[in-house]
């Protein structure tokens, strides 16, 4: 991600930061407006048009205005808008970004503003930054891997016990699929996502980020890179040109159409993986290490809500979060597309109506919950993370660096970003 809030910051600094719309009270005829930012796909707009139209239902003084814009350029928006004084009263933010927006005092302490008792307490700390309570998660995200078993049995291979599988299993029996299939089917796609470097350190002890700064080694790193080597260089997956031919959108992905047998993606994707696909596809744990006392998985927010710290719109916000996230009909509406709901009670609620690739992730996240540890809120600095490291990664799977120097530049620059 672009390094977006660094060319404002000065402004952001000094900006008076107030929100659309007008006070409590609401305007000359006795209503609210409340602006709320979002990413997404037209699918989301779609679904949160609906979600926006059903609160409106219960709370008619007051109209919500959706601020929508694609995931490339929202950060960029969100960043001119508040920098101008003119912040939504409700932003969504993703984990990366949130010390950076409370750090400069753009987002409100929802401490007692929104019902939060019924939430998944752990995953709500996630929302904490400095023991304050500036982020409610919208749901929960897993980074599992991802098969379809009928093109494993199709090339006359076994679904592995994902208990006991390691990463050289992994390798093999991708490398088998290509072969099985001459090269129709590519064993697995890969990715170059954080997460997926995150579950590997993890397995061997060590954290992304320690004390505001990144935790991995040098080592780490460089094996971690060795493995998507050995990945092209075996076949069992594409190179890395071709890879990068595919992007990072969903609807491009090998698995969605049926062009990989395996491949890593955020758990709430699975829907949106198995309708491209055409196909039924299942949730694994991701491989391990031999010996990893971990298998390094978590949970993590799929995104948050926040509110502006200057709205004069706050009451009405407030409310409109409280339903986004205990209202079993906003649910009904919402499903998994922010991750599945962190309130007990709305998932019981909602259950039944979930697609039956969502009851999937719900069951999966269920039966490993136990062995998943919650996301730590990651410095500021966090939101370059992604393209520092595909940088990096690049450098290294396309021959331009050395993976020695290529690690120390990672290090680097990644520390350079969380210093600022």
């Amino acid at each position: 991600m672009k390094r977006i809030l660094a060319a404002t910051a000065a402004t952001l600094m000094a900006a008076s930061l107030t929100a659309c719309g007008g006070d409590d009270g609401g305007g000359s005829d006795g209503r609210t407006t409340v602006v709320f930012s979002y990413w997404g796909s037209d699918a989301r707009q779609q679904l949160t048009e609906t979600a926006i139209s059903k609160f409106e239902e219960k709370n008619p003084t007051i109209d919500v205005e959706g601020d929508f814009s694609d995931w490339d350029s929202y950060y960029e928006k969100l960043a001119t808008k508040t920098a101008a004084g003119d912040a939504p009263d409700v932003m969504s933010i993703e984990i990366r970004g949130l010390a950076e927006y409370s750090g400069r005092g753009i987002l409100a302490d929802l401490a007692g503003k929104v019902d939060t008792a019924k939430l998944d307490q752990d995953v709500l700390k996630a929302g904490q930054v400095d023991g304050r309570q500036f982020a409610i998660p919208t749901g929960v995200n897993a980074f599992p891997m991802i098969v379809n078993k009928a093109t494993v049995e199709k090339a006359g291979k076994k679904v592995p016990d994902d208990k006991a599988w390691t990463w050289d299993d992994y390798i093999a029996l991708a490398q088998s699929i290509t072969t099985e299939t001459d090269g129709e089917v590519w064993g697995t796609e890969w990715n170059r996502n954080p997460a997926f470097l995150e579950i590997f350190a993890r397995q061997r002890g060590e954290e992304f980020y320690k004390d505001g700064k990144i935790g991995l080694s040098e080592q780490t790193i460089k094996d971690w890179w060795a493995l998507l080597q050995k990945i092209s260089a075996t076949k069992a997956g594409p190179d890395a040109a071709q890879m990068n031919e595919t992007g990072t959108k969903v609807d491009q992905a090998l698995l969605a159409t049926n062009k990989s047998a395996f491949g890593s993606w955020w758990s709430n994707q699975l829907t949106a993986l198995s309708k491209g696909s055409g196909q039924e596809l299942d949730l694994l744990r991701m491989p391990k290490a031999p010996g990893a006392a971990t298998g390094g998985m978590f949970l993590q927010p799929a995104m948050y809500y926040t509110l502006s710290a200057k709205s004069e719109n706050a009451e009405a916000a407030q409310k409109f979060v409280d339903f986004l996230v205990n209202d079993p009909d906003a649910a009904a509406i919402l499903l998994s597309d922010r991750g599945l709901p962190t309130n007990s009670e709305v998932v019981a609620a909602v259950k039944d109506k979930l697609s039956p690739a969502d009851q999937k992730v719900l069951a999966f996240i269920e039966s490993v919950r136990s062995e998943l540890s919650t996301a730590a809120v990651p410095p500021k600095g966090a939101m370059e993370m992604e393209d520092v490291l595909i940088r990096a990664t690049d450098s290294v799977l396309f021959d331009k660096a050395s993976p020695d120097d290529a690690a120390k530049t990672f290090i680097s620059e990644a520390n350079s970003a969380l210093s600022q």
